[in-house]
């Protein structure tokens, strides 16, 4: 744990037992108000207080030794990074290449490495230019990359002459890793902390309403009807993945088992995502209601009025309960059609912010960053490429939903998702196992309203401009 990381724990302790402490004093101000007050209330409740100011202070002493400690590392290591006028200049090979010097392997000079992996073979045959080249760059590394550097060296103990040697920077850099369908509509929904116990997360739904009436005269019965509830219970779901590495790929690779973890995250959260949307039974594409566009030749122009058809249903399911937050989620094939009609047609009703002869606007924001734009009635898009585009008969079909994004509800653990490095469970073959995991559950059924536009009019859309 880093300095900055322990701060900030401890400052987060500091919140809480603050908290604690004020409701302390607190409730010594009601039993002292009392008529008759409670003195060994009042004894326990100053006690409490006492005690908790005693760890307080405790706790803010040992943060400003560690802030002080901060401070004195950042002066040395920015003394570090300075250069000394005054100094003898060192010879040219002896220097490390860092700040507005040059590296001593450039991607501008050896794009490949190759004049790079020239010298770790050279080296072990003894070349001391070599050698020195290598000793070098890593110097350079220490100072740019300590963290990474030390962690290399420390894996990498035993293993031959230069130990921890770390690969140039710009050599890893161009690394590619694999492009996952991310969490849109998962980030969307309404978010909850998941309880800390259970397997299943229940919530009361009414189902009958309780009913008012005119009286038919004087002296009669009033309207009356039982209010009725039932319960909505959703399971709580375990998200998980794993990855065997091999220990001369973490030993000798360069951030191997970040690569492999950075890419089991992304996979957990668009696995997510897709079960909120896809779920058999529970998913969005399951429980939204459909709304049918049938047609051999679609054209954005027809496919738009089925929009507000679809939100008509939507505040018709949920009336006064409804937030007036709706969104609609489509696949990026969909959102590039609709941008792609072109027609002298426009809307007959003016709305906040769209303008007129325009089938709504695009935001121009890349994929995953929320909001893509707002349909010509001003309502915001979303769009999400965990949508199947597999559906319908022809298995060619994608679909729209809307929907309250305030009535799709996601509970997650906050500190989802974890990761399991095991080296034991693979020590016969040098294997690393890495298991990332996390529990989540989600409902879009609160209140049955969402809508969805399916049918053989969301083929595999063709850009012909209608």
């Amino acid at each position: 744990m880093t300095l900055a990381q322990l701060i900030a724990q401890l400052r987060g302790q500091m919140a809480t037992k603050l908290e604690q402490r004020n409701g302390f004093a607190s409730t010594l101000a009601d039993l002292r108000s009392q008529d008759t007050v409670d003195e060994a209330k009042v004894t326990e409740a100053r006690q409490a207080k006492d005690d908790l100011d005693t760890e307080l202070d405790a706790l803010q002493a040992r943060v400003a030794d560690l802030e002080a400690e901060q401070a004195r590392d950042d002066a040395a290591d920015r003394l570090q990074r300075e250069t000394n006028p005054g100094a003898p200049r060192p010879a040219y090979d002896q220097v490390a290449r860092v700040g507005t010097e040059e590296r001593t392997y450039r991607a501008d000079q050896d794009r490949k490495g190759a004049g790079f992996a020239r010298d770790v073979a050279s080296a072990f045959l003894g070349d001391y230019g070599a050698q020195a080249r290598l000793a070098r760059h890593m110097n350079e590394e220490q100072v740019e990359r300590g963290a990474q550097v030390e962690g290399a060296q420390q894996r990498a103990v035993g293993t031959g002459a230069f130990t921890g040697l770390v690969v140039p920077q710009y050599l890893v850099d161009m690394y590619a890793p694999m492009a996952t369908t991310g969490r849109p509509f998962a980030d969307a929904c309404r978010h909850h902390d998941l309880p800390e116990t259970g397997m299943i997360v229940n919530l009361g739904r009414g189902t009958t309403g309780t009913s008012v009436d005119d009286q038919a005269s004087e002296n009669t019965n009033v309207s009356e009807t039982d209010y009725d509830d039932t319960l909505l219970t959703i399971p709580v779901r375990t998200a998980a993945g794993r990855q065997t590495v091999s220990r001369q790929g973490v030993d000798r690779g360069v951030q191997v088992d970040d690569t492999v973890v950075e890419d089991l995250y992304k996979r957990y959260h668009a696995n997510v995502d897709s079960k909120t949307i896809n779920l058999a039974t529970v998913g969005l594409s399951a429980v939204a209601t459909p709304v049918t566009y049938t047609d051999a030749t679609p054209t954005a122009e027809e496919l738009y009025p089925k929009i507000p058809e679809a939100l008509a249903g939507v505040e018709g399911a949920l009336l006064d309960v409804a937030s007036g937050e709706n969104i609609a989620v489509m696949h990026s094939r969909r959102w590039y059609w609709l941008q792609n009609a072109m027609s002298t047609k426009w809307p007959l009703i003016s709305q906040p912010g769209i303008v007129e002869k325009t089938l709504g606007a695009n935001y121009a924001e890349r994929y995953g960053s929320g909001i893509r734009g707002v349909l010509p009635n001003g309502t915001p898009v979303l769009v999400d490429n965990n949508i199947a585009t597999n559906l319908g008969a022809g298995t060619n079909e994608d679909e729209i939903y809307l929907g309250d994004k305030n009535e799709f509800h996601l509970w997650e653990d906050p500190n989802a998702p974890v990761l399991i490095r095991a080296e034991q469970a693979k020590a016969e073959s040098l294997g690393i196992v890495l298991v990332v995991y996390g529990y989540y559950a989600f409902t879009h059924s609160r209140y049955a309203h969402a809508r969805k536009i399916s049918g053989t009019g969301l083929i595999t859309p063709a850009f012909t401009g209608v």
